[in-house]
């Protein structure tokens, strides 16, 4: 079936943040400088947050590439035998540098190094000795696993990218480390979202739906608002296609209190106001489903209202394909 398009959102990635500070650490003094993150910037982007795993908005995208031959220069067998430990963290860090050029390119085969790079980390963690590291380096691959599957349409890499957030939470634990344990879980369900809309599978859906509740037991709004407020909006997006595959009107109720609870955790903690707006436009497109479940003419026409209002009162706030898909859901919603 044809489901309806909504944003989801990705938060901070916390381990592509290490591995540039990694690379300071290595750098000179100019190269570490320009690696810092520059806060000054007032441009709007209202893309950020909604690109995928990797994107590194606080750095200069050209810091990469310098990243990635320090740490090739530094990925010796010298290393190797001398600090196996040292080299597989410098792998790490390599891994997730490529991700994010695979990401701003769009390049499958950066990607594919970028696992190949984490593979090689887990040569030297184990889980027996370094728990912590070895649960770490499973999740990089998770993600990259993820991302490459997701820009593929590839079944089968995102079964493997979740594999390996499971063999994550082997050692990750809501008790011991709850901040890693949640980040799996958003994680996990925004994989489990992907898989299941390539296998049109309403299981793995529900699955995502568990893995973003378990996520959300952990997240305060105060210490973690943008993970909260994507948990929430992700958490409604997959109960929003949910609902359709079942045509279940229930469960597109279910997608739209998700979506309010979002929108007030994204105001109140004053996060990036185009972030509100999509929300807003996941919560209108949601409502349209409902409409014609339930034959509701009158929130029909609300909601052609509401696209209505998006579309005049915060157009600066809009991707131009979601401004399009606002244009087209309200000619619906009119007809």
């Amino acid at each position: 079936m044809k489901f309806s398009t909504n944003t989801i959102f990705y938060p901070d990635n916390k381990a592509l943040e290490k591995a540039v500070e990694h690379f300071k650490n290595l750098a000179s003094d100019d190269l570490a400088e320009g690696a810092s993150a520059d806060n000054r910037s007032t441009a709007m982007d209202n893309f950020i947050y909604t690109r995928g795993n990797f994107e590194q908005h606080r750095y200069s995208a050209n810091i990469f590439e310098t990243a990635r031959e320090t740490f090739e220069a530094l990925l010796t067998d010298e290393l190797r035998d001398k600090s196996p430990l040292d080299w597989a963290q410098a792998h790490n860090s390599l891994g997730n540098i490529l991700a994010a050029m695979g990401q701003s390119l769009k390049d499958a085969e950066l990607y594919k190094l970028s696992i190949e790079s984490f593979n090689h980390a887990l040569e030297i963690y184990n889980q027996e000795e370094s728990p912590l590291e070895w649960a770490a380096s499973k999740t990089n691959l998770g993600t990259a696993l993820q991302a490459l599957g997701r820009q593929e349409a590839d079944a089968k890499l995102m079964n493997k990218a979740i594999d390996a957030y499971t063999e994550a939470l082997l050692e990750f634990s809501r008790k011991e480390t709850p901040e890693e344990w949640s980040t799996v879980m958003l994680q996990l369900g925004t994989t489990f979202h992907t898989y299941g809309r390539l296998l049109k599978g309403n299981r793995t859906f529900q699955k995502a739906v568990v893995s973003y509740k378990n996520a959300l037991a952990e997240l305060d709004a105060d210490l973690y608002a943008l993970e909260l407020t994507a948990t929430h909006n992700n958490r409604g997006a997959v109960l929003h296609h949910l609902g359709e595959s079942e045509e279940n009107a229930d469960r597109i109720e279910e997608a739209i209190r998700a979506y309010e609870t979002a929108l007030t955790v994204s105001m109140e903690q004053q996060l990036p106001f185009h972030l509100a707006v999509l929300i807003r436009v996941n919560k209108a497109t949601a409502n349209s489903v409902y409409a014609e479940l339930t034959k509701d003419a009158a929130l029909m026409e609300e909601t052609a209202d509401e696209f209505e209002l998006i579309i005049e009162c915060f157009p600066h706030a809009l991707q131009p394909l979601c401004l399009k898909h606002c244009e087209e859901q309200l000619s619906k919603a009119r007809d």
